[in-house]
């Protein structure tokens, strides 16, 4: 149900926390346009799918305006004011005005005037019927006239914004023109950036003034260069936050680098430019020299913003048809990457290298990480200043080193600063070494785990595998988030810098140097070839990774026979993709938590693999798979991802899955038929059918899973109806329904208060259907 204006305000709320009540407030003259502009503008919003609040008048008092009321402004995202004749009349107008200017500055909320047939420059000065209000005012105003001097400084701000102004235009179109803005700003999110941004803003000014946004008509595009670990991301998400609305349509990709090692990557990346510019269309373009075609003919008009992050190759840049043809007049271009050579290849017209801190932000971003201020205790001003020297000015080195000495003693901060002495390596990796010495064995085994085989990963997904390996991850992961050893990304994915990943990694290695097989994990392909073609493995390895590309021809695969595991007894992780496997499985290892067998070329799953009674997550995307016979499956399975599996005509049995709880079906083009078994996962919460082009509905018990919080259908050009049911599904929160055959949708989704507003939108423009 829709939030009700009697709803009582939280005890608190601070500016950093942030879970809208509203998307819009609408501040008014209700004697003006109450029944007449406001009514319709109101109404256009709600059908757009924006959750708007108006007040009938019902929480304003006397001469003052009302508490609740004061809470209702904080708690929404956006106000709208409709400035008309007689708006200055009235104080409680004028109130709202300025609580929410207030709002404006202190919790970011994003302020649009509406001119209703007054000129703006009337409420600016005041002049006008705002004139004689204000006249009106001083006449008449007994208390409280030291209000009136804030009432004309919130007037004149605010009609110097950015708005909307009906002039000679017909009301519809304008009411039109608002809610199509509404909705953009609704789906534009500022990116979160560092916890601590120190010294950001200065950099910021240095590349806002090489970027001259608003000037001229010409194409611009803007190189930042860095070592990692110096703030290149967190500079251009700054850069975005600043300059994103001044653009018809912006992309901020992040991580390019890493996505683009996916066979699908380049794709991925494609897609998601032209999604997020063209947004709410959808482009799917099948292979990237198609994909470079589509962006330069949908994206060459558009005047947008366009951050390409973390680049390392020029192909990448290639793929994303970054030149300054590309773009339409007046856009941005911002490439972030460690390679200079890129740059200069792309001829970039400016080129930014990240500015190490100076000891003065070096100590301010130290001092929050080690003491939760803006400088040190003075009992350690001077090893502070030591620390600080010894980074050298590397934001990520100070965080590391701050998170690490927080709480410590003045004696274990020179124990530290002697060992960061005595390091013989000047590398930062050999400084970060120092700060995963500090934790348990379980969090170091987890931090491994990431940097070996996880990043880039869903945290959900993967702290159900290291459950699965008798880890407790949700603490763990926590202590190496505060540590700065692993990040999450706003996509919620497993992140590492390149350096603590490199770290880990040497950590690894140096078990032993010369023999892989004598290491704890494996993950480069030449030791993991040697090990598995040697037939050399140990009980001492714990997780095994070889990440081939796709080959289009089953003859090109690597070839591995299962005898090789036969002495991994302790193996808990496996990962081969794009390798075919031959002999029998009678040595398989059994306690794997983890099978990733991406490509698998046989035509049903092996039994084998079936039994394997700790098994939490079986990834099988592209594989050859046609059906299940089996019955059995792992007791304890959550995972199970069996995207791009085109041969896939139906899924399994699931009334032996009682623990599952992401179902992956992608692009699964020839499934037809979900099982109604699939009414017996209490747990599941996401289900993604994306592309699966041949499913017509699902079962209708599907509908009465309480604990399913996603699914996606989109692309399921066939899928007509969703059950009459879901609106018992209480958890839903997200529910993607665009390219489907659906056209009308129960009546109770009006009710779902947990979808968010995507979904809320995806659903607003088709019919309702009623029960008979």
């Amino acid at each position: 149900m829709k939030p009700s204006s009697s709803s009582s305000p939280p005890p608190s709320i601070s500016p950093s926390w942030r879970r809208w009540k509203y998307d819009v407030f609408l501040s008014f003259r209700g004697e003006d346009t109450r029944r007449t502009f406001t009514d319709h503008l109101y109404a256009a919003l709600e059908r757009a799918g924006v959750w708007t609040f108006r007040d009938a008048e019902g929480l304003r008092r006397g001469g003052n305006i009302a508490e609740r009321l004061m809470w209702t402004i904080r708690e929404c995202r956006i106000s709208l004011i409709v400035f008309s004749e007689n708006y200055a009349d009235s104080h409680w107008c004028l109130e709202e005005l300025v609580e929410i200017m207030d709002c404006r500055r202190t919790q970011k909320q994003l302020v649009f005037p509406v001119f209703y047939h007054v000129d703006p420059s009337h409420v600016r000065k005041q002049v006008g019927s705002f004139g004689k209000a204000f006249e009106k005012h001083e006449k008449l105003l007994t208390e409280g006239r030291d209000k009136i001097p804030r009432w004309r400084a919130v007037l004149r701000e605010a009609a110097s914004l950015a708005g909307f102004d009906i002039a000679d235009r017909h009301e519809a179109e304008f009411i039109n023109s608002i809610v199509d803005e509404i909705c953009r700003q609704l789906t534009n999110t500022y990116l979160n950036l560092a916890v601590y941004p120190v010294g950001i803003d200065s950099r910021v000014e240095d590349i806002s003034n090489s970027l001259c946004v608003g000037v001229g008509d010409d194409v611009l595009m803007v190189g930042i260069w860095g070592m990692g670990g110096s703030g290149k991301t967190t500079l251009a998400k700054a850069i975005y936050n600043k300059f994103y609305h001044h653009f018809d349509s912006n992309s901020f990709l992040a991580d390019v680098r890493e996505t683009a090692k996916d066979s699908r990557g380049k794709i991925y990346l494609q897609e998601r430019l032209l999604s997020d510019v063209l947004t709410p269309t959808k482009i799917e373009v099948g292979h990237v020299s198609r994909g470079i075609n589509v962006i330069r003919e949908r994206l060459g008009s558009k005047k947008v913003l366009v951050i390409v992050d973390d680049v390392d190759h020029e192909d990448q840049l290639h793929a994303l048809a970054i030149s300054r043809e590309s773009f339409g007049p007046g856009s941005r271009i911002i490439i972030t990457t460690r390679d200079q050579h890129i740059l200069e290849l792309l001829k970039v017209d400016t080129v930014h290298l990240t500015r190490q801190m100076n000891e003065e932000e070096g100590l301010e971003l130290f001092s929050q990480h080690a003491f939760g201020k803006h400088s040190p205790d003075e009992d350690y001003i001077e090893l502070s200043r030591r620390v600080v020297m010894y980074c050298g000015g590397l934001p990520l080195a100070l965080e590391v080193l701050g998170s690490f000495l927080f709480k410590k003693s003045a004696r274990e901060w020179e124990s530290t600063l002697n060992k960061l002495e005595n390091v013989p390596d000047v590398r930062i990796q050999s400084k970060l070494r120092i700060s995963s010495d500090a934790i348990d064995e379980s969090q170091k085994n987890i931090f491994l785990h990431i940097s070996c085989y996880f990043i880039g990963m869903d945290k959900n997904y993967v702290m159900e595998i290291l459950k699965g390996c008798g880890f407790y991850p949700e603490t763990d992961i926590s202590v190496l988030q505060q540590r700065c050893l692993v990040t999450v990304s706003e996509k919620n994915k497993l992140m590492m810098h390149d350096l603590l990943r490199d770290m880990g990694r040497e950590v690894v290695r140096e078990e032993s140097p010369n023999s892989p097989e004598r290491r704890s994990r494996l993950w480069r392909p030449e030791d993991v070839i040697d090990v598995l073609t040697d037939e050399s493995g140990t009980e001492v390895t714990e997780g095994l990774s070889l990440n081939l590309q796709r080959s289009e021809s089953s003859d090109n695969m690597c070839t591995v026979s299962t005898k090789a595991f036969r002495n991994m007894k302790r193996l808990k992780l496996l990962q081969l993709n794009y390798v075919q496997l031959k002999g029998d499985y009678d040595n398989f290892p059994k306690k794997l938590s983890w099978l990733c067998l991406r490509g698998y070329s046989a035509q049903v799953i092996r039994i084998e693999f079936l039994n394997e009674r700790n098994l939490v997550s079986i990834d099988l995307r592209y594989s050859n798979l046609e059906l299940f016979r089996q019955t059995r499956w792992p007791g304890r399975l959550t995972i199970l991802n069996l995207s791009h599996s085109h041969s896939l005509t139906q899924s399994p049995d699931f009334s032996q899955l009682p623990c599952l709880k992401y179902l992956i079906l992608k692009d699964c083009v020839s499934l037809s038929e979900i099982d109604k078994s699939i009414g017996f996962l209490r747990q599941l919460a996401l289900l993604n059918l994306k592309g699966c082009i041949m499913l017509k509905d699902l079962p209708s018990n599907f509908y009465k899973l309480t604990s399913v919080k996603t699914i996606v259908l989109c692309g399921c050009s066939r899928f007509e109806n969703l059950g009459k049911d879901i609106a018992y599904m209480f958890a839903l929160e997200t529910l993607v329904i665009n390219g489907t055959a659906i056209t009308e949708v129960p009546f109770s989704v009006d009710h779902m208060r947990s979808l968010d507003f995507s979904s809320r939108q995806g659903l607003s423009g088709l019919k309702r259907r009623f029960p008979e």
